[in-house]
């Protein structure tokens, strides 16, 4: 149950400016990815790379 529990996704409201989001939507597009998918993506090498994962 403790494991399940871990990968659980939490949802939450993220505000961006257009200009971002509409680069992400390009960057995700051309990665095959949803903009959800390239944000989580990203976090995720931003945490490995900085020893936090």
């Amino acid at each position: 149950m403790e494991e399940n529990s871990k990968n659980r996704s939490k949802t939450f409201v993220l505000r961006i400016d257009s200009s971002t989001m509409s680069a992400l939507e390009k960057w995700a597009a051309d990665e095959f990815r949803s903009i959800n998918g390239q944000i989580l993506y990203l976090l995720d090498a931003a945490l490995k790379k900085r020893g936090r994962k």
